[in-house]
């Protein structure tokens, strides 16, 4: 599918996707895995390191041998299929359930905990 690919352009197209799928910002991969954190499974965010660290492996002739052609190819693809079966709109709708749900069980706790104060008191 995408074999001609270099490890830069593989690099790039996943950090395209993290961006115009789930709206993370930044210049390059390696500093939209920092933002990403809790926005993707740890297993993605695993392999695009993968393919951030190669990246760097590149850039020195020496080191560059020490890049498995075939587990980059293989972390690429992974990826790139979570990422494409995103949808932009349901995540940012799941994010905020979320924000609201957390919130409102933390307003629920102080409640209680006010009103347990409060008959202890009284």
């Amino acid at each position: 599918m995408n074999t001609g690919l270099t490890v830069a352009d593989q690099a790039s197209r996943i950090a395209d996707l993290m961006e115009s799928r789930l709206g993370i910002g930044g210049r390059g991969l390696e500093a939209k895995l920092k933002r990403a954190r809790r926005s993707m499974p740890k297993w993605v965010r695993q392999e695009a390191q993968r393919l951030v660290e190669a990246e760097r492996l590149m850039a020195h002739p020496k080191l560059m041998m020490q890049a498995d052609p075939e587990a980059l190819k293989h972390s690429y693809k992974r990826c790139e299929r979570y990422l494409k079966s995103v949808d932009p709109n349901a995540w940012i709708k799941d994010y905020w359930l979320q924000f609201a749900a957390v919130n409102a069980f933390n307003l629920l706790l102080v409640v209680g905990l006010l009103l347990a104060v409060l008959w202890a008191v009284g």
